[in-house]
Order: C-alpha cells, then structure tokens, then sequence
C-alpha cells in the first residue's frame, strides 16, 4: 500500500453521517478536476485569469457530510446539505486552514483560492457547504435568520471535527489552526473570531459581509443602488457608499448581483415583507408595489433575525482583513471600513484596502486595466498571519495599498511598503 494510504480507512470523521475517503496523487485542482474530486462550477469566477496555482500533493481526501434536515446540495447524487471535504496532506506541517464557502456555494468553492495553496504549504483542509446551498437557501430553517445562523453553526462543528481527524491521521493534534474565508465566507471568519476564538490561532478575511442589528449591512445599502442605477442618478449611488470610479462596474453588478442579492437576503431576514417582486421578474421599478427596491430596513426593523447572526468587532485572535476600493457588491466604505472601526486599534487586528480590488477576482480579465486581483494580497496576508501567530512578527501596519503600475498583478501582492 502507498504510503499516503496507510491508515487511511482508519480514520472517522465525528458527527458525520457519511464519509467517503479516497488515497489522492493530488490534492489540488490540478488533480481532483480530473479525478472528480473537486466540483470547477463551484469555484468558477472566483480567481484572476493568470493566476498560478502549486500541484502535486498527495494525500486522503475525505468527502461527507452532517446529519441535516434540507437536501439543496446535490454533490455526489447525495441530496443532503452539510456536507464537508476534508483533505490531509502526507507531508503535514501541523496546521489546519478551515473554510466556509462564498455567496451560497457548495464545499468545493474555496478549493483554488484557498486549499491548493494551503496544502502545498503542508496544511490540512477543511471546508463546508454551511448548511444550505443555492438561490433558495433562505427556505431552510424554522425562524428568519435561523438559515444564516446555521453557517455558523457547521463551520464549529467541521473546526472541531476535522482536529479530531488530523489527531487520527498524524497521531498528533494540529498544533494551530487558521480559519480564512471570502465574501460570506469571510463574514464566518469574523463570527468564529468573535464567538469561538478558543478553536482558533487566527484568520484571514477577504470582504466579509457585514451584518449589524443597526446601522450598515447589505439590507441597507443595495435598495438605494436599486433605486438610483436605473434613474442614472450616480450621486445617489455615491451616497449609497459606492465608490467613485467604480462606475464602470455598475451595469454587470446591476444585472447579476444587486437584485438578487437584496431578494434573498430579505427573504431570510424578513420574509414577511409584501413588497417583494414576484419570483422570476428580473427587476422591478421602483414605486411599486412589488420592488425590493423599496426596502426599507430602518423602518422594517427586522431586528430579532439580524441580532441571530450579528457581528460585534470583540475578535479574540489575530484577524487580517481585505477589502477592494471598487467592491460593487459590499461597497468598502459601508462594509470593511465599518467593520475595522468596530474592531478599533486595541484588538490583533490589520486591515488592507487594496486599490482596486472588486469583490470578484473573476472581473479582472474584462478590466485588467482598472481591476487588481485580490487573490495575491491573501496570500500575502496569510503569510502575514503565520509571522504574527508563530514568530511573532507583527505585519505591516493597516493601510491601503495601491495598485501597481506594472507586474504581474495575478500573482503579486506586497503588504508592506
């Protein structure tokens, strides 16, 4: 038997109700897109044309998933949500990065942008669908917010389960644990920060969605970009919080994100709210009575189903956040700048605004010219982050970081000036 397979039957994720395990060459999409380990539409769109990612890590593969009520994920003909892949490299550095996926992916959509490089650097894997998956996810739950609130829910319950697996394979606990994440993902980094810092040395978020019980969250800000966009009112759009020079974004956030978005979003937090445009109208004009657009959050105070999945800044480990200037989706100056001031100077906190980023790194191949990938930044800060946990190093200093005039922006991220 070869070594990266020994013991590999042995090994029991706990909790779950199905695994499957598999002895990999490699781990990393080079190889589980053609061995069928991975799902590519998972993670489509999410990384810059270009860029270069590490191959060759052999290892198990664990795929699986929880005990759960709701059927939305339908990988492997399972029809069961909360499922997880777990992937342990044979040659471990006594680490374990865990994930929760971006908008309402499934368990694969992390796996270029987070777990090839991860496990080329020797770390084991973790990532989970949260519990719920799709346009629909909002169906899922009892109460508003409780669909939300699950996610939060799977990603401790993957962090302490896959520690246990890692003990059975390398016979050793992980010595730290990283939990990083993007856009959703990143919002479930700051709520583990936050409220399981005990699992934790640290993380990485990239333009986590915040979510506030009063004040700036997505419910907030995109029924005025409904609003203003198709009047052509671009001051309304600046005082919305989207930023100048980002306008050139507008139309493809129009037609793919903002509506959407707003809608399903407010069908979790306030599903009773009798204005929402009937399913399958593409938009709606605002004024009428079936316009998301007309949301009005101060006034609807869904209060009791954000306070399930509120955020507070009371980090209690190391957190390194992104945030892109041009974020047409969850605009810096009413997303990750609100959130660095409730974290304030006294936490472990760094914070950089990179010049340029969107929040899709997919964007970058239509405007390689206006856009900067933030793929490069996170692995910088990751690198960051292994200094300060480890070594002690403290990154350079919160700031925002420009956009190159020149290089290979896919691949090259300087934190530091």
């Amino acid at each position: 038997m070869d070594r990266h397979c020994a013991r590999q039957e042995r090994i029991r994720v706990p909790g779950a109700e199905r695994q499957v395990t598999a002895c990999l060459d490699d781990l990393t999409t080079a190889g589980t897109t053609a061995s069928g380990h991975t799902d590519p539409a998972d993670w489509a769109g999410l990384h810059p044309a270009g860029a270069v990612n590490p191959t060759g890590v052999p290892g198990i593969q664990i795929d699986g998933y929880f005990p759960d009520t709701s059927t939305t994920n339908t990988n492997h003909g399972w029809n069961h949500d909360a499922q997880f892949v777990l992937r342990l490299p044979d040659d471990w550095n006594g680490g374990l990065v865990v994930a929760g996926t971006p908008g309402n992916r499934e368990q694969y959509a992390n796996d270029f942008t987070v777990s090839d490089w991860a496990l080329a650097r020797g770390y084991a894997y973790a990532a989970t669908d949260k519990g719920n998956t799709g346009l629909a996810f909002f169906k899922d739950g009892r109460e508003p917010g409780d669909a939300i609130a699950e996610w939060n829910e799977r990603v401790t319950q993957l962090t302490v389960a896959a520690r246990s697996a890692a003990r059975q394979r390398y016979r050793t606990a992980p010595r730290r644990t990283y939990v990083a994440g993007v856009s959703n993902g990143g919002y479930l980094v700051r709520w583990q920060l936050e409220n399981r810092p005990w699992l934790y040395d640290g993380g990485i978020d990239w333009e986590g969605t915040l979510w506030r019980v009063r004040g700036d969250n997505l419910l907030a800000f995109l029924p005025p970009a409904l609003r203003a966009y198709p009047q052509g009112d671009a001051e309304a759009m600046y005082a919305a919080g989207f930023a100048r020079g980002s306008e050139f974004l507008w139309p493809y956030h129009h037609q793919v994100y903002w509506d959407l978005t707003q809608r399903i979003y407010r069908e979790e937090i306030d599903p009773g709210y009798d204005g929402a445009a009937e399913a399958g109208t593409p938009y709606c004009t605002p004024g009428t009575p079936a316009c998301d657009a007309d949301y009005d959050y101060a006034a609807r105070r869904p209060y009791g189903a954000v306070g399930k999945i509120a955020l507070t800044g009371r980090i209690g480990k190391p957190l390194i956040t992104l945030h892109g200037t041009l974020d047409s989706l969850l605009p810096i100056s009413r997303s990750g700048d609100v959130y660095a001031d409730m974290v304030g100077a006294r936490r472990p906190f760094r914070y950089y605004r990179i010049e340029g980023g969107n929040h899709v790194d997919g964007l970058y191949a239509a405007h390689p010219d206006r856009i900067r990938p933030i793929l490069p930044c996170f692995r910088s800060a990751f690198e960051a982050l292994e200094g300060w946990v480890e070594r002690r190093q403290s990154p350079p200093p919160s700031a925002t970081l420009p956009r190159p005039a020149g290089g290979d922006l896919a691949n090259g991220c300087q934190l530091g000036r």
